[in-house]
């Protein structure tokens, strides 16, 4: 099998041999094939930008990849902006002794993500480093996008605003967990690694008044929540039997004794509208084979007091708590 060599990261003949009859393979575009220093882009318009990294483990899982992701990830944080996405830049540190074949179905996956969206790669980056110094492979993206639905922010959120998640939780967090760590389920948990914005954008056409959105990857659920009632200054209360999970995603976490709603989900988004617009954004959602789940979860109830409070089915209520230390490392 080939692998990675030094060499391809010298800037040499085999550098170009890399970048030529591979990156070009899968990323080709007109901005990118010009191998400048820096991509020129013409944007007359507000724009979002945003950068993300990703080292998962395993970079192959239910789902996915670390390439996939890296896509729909970037992707989805200017998407949550109310952001068209057009561009990305991508960097790669790649160990010495990778093997070429895993280089390629990830960038494979990469292009297949990139299409759903139109998204592009106009820049981007190739370090190799010694054997021992990374794992595998670790991939930086940075993305540029138009915004076309202004003011959407977490300090938006008021007294009976209602929260929206657009389907089940947890479900990326569970299958890297479950893989990871060599479970065998009776389902296979799979990972909802994907790209959101063309269900947005039918969200935005509908008419609905957003507020917030947000992608709940690390600390899922849970710390979208807190970070809202926290920049909102407002009090949340969701409703315990109400937040979607997949049966095979609860049996893992009553298993291990973590709680759903802290787990990273890479394809879901949760929203908050006025309360006369939640059944319109639910019928847009349902409607949407990415949105088919979607759930109205719970409202804000107060202002003035930043916390989030889960009720129960039996009309207990309890803190949800913003989720501390790390649970479960490098899952994106």
């Amino acid at each position: 099998m080939r692998q990675i060599l030094l060499s391809h990261g010298g800037g040499g003949k085999e550098t170009q041999k890399l970048i030529k009859d591979l990156f070009f393979k899968y990323f080709s575009n007109p901005i990118l094939e010009k191998m400048e220093d820096s991509a020129v882009l013409e944007i007359n318009s507000k724009i979002a930008f945003t950068t993300d990294s990703f080292t998962v483990y395993p970079i192959f899982f239910k789902g996915g990849d670390i390439g996939k992701l890296a896509i729909a990830g970037t992707v989805n944080d200017l998407t949550v902006m109310g952001a068209k996405p057009l561009y990305l830049s991508c960097s790669f540190i790649i160990e010495e002794g990778f093997p070429i074949e895993y280089l390629e179905k990830i960038l494979t996956s990469m292009s297949k993500e990139m299409e759903k969206s139109q998204v592009k790669i106009v820049t981007g980056d190739t370090k190799i480093v010694p054997k021992g110094f990374a794992d595998g492979i670790f991939i930086n993206t940075t993305g540029i996008g138009k915004v076309i639905y202004e003011g959407i922010s977490a300090q938006n959120l008021e007294e009976g605003d209602c929260i929206v998640i657009s389907g089940t939780v947890g479900d990326h967090g569970a299958c890297i967990m479950a893989q990871r760590e060599g479970m065998e389920m009776d389902s296979n948990i799979e990972s909802d690694c994907e790209s959101l914005w063309d269900m947005v954008e039918k969200v935005i056409n509908s008419g609905v008044k957003i507020k917030a959105m947000r992608d709940p990857t690390r600390g899922g659920l849970s710390a979208v929540l807190n970070e809202w009632a926290l920049s909102s200054n407002v009090e949340i209360e969701v409703e315990e039997d109400k937040i979607p999970v997949k049966p095979e995603v609860q049996g893992l976490c009553e298993l291990l004794g973590f709680e759903p709603y802290t787990l990273a989900n890479e394809g879901k988004i949760v929203f908050c509208v006025d309360k006369k617009d939640v059944e319109k954004l639910l019928t847009v959602l349902k409607n949407h084979q990415k949105g088919k789940d979607a759930t109205f979860i719970g409202k804000v109830i107060s202002k003035g007091k930043p916390v989030v409070i889960l009720k129960s089915p039996y009309g207990t209520r309890r803190v949800m708590e913003f989720p501390s230390g790390e649970l479960l490392p490098r899952i994106c």
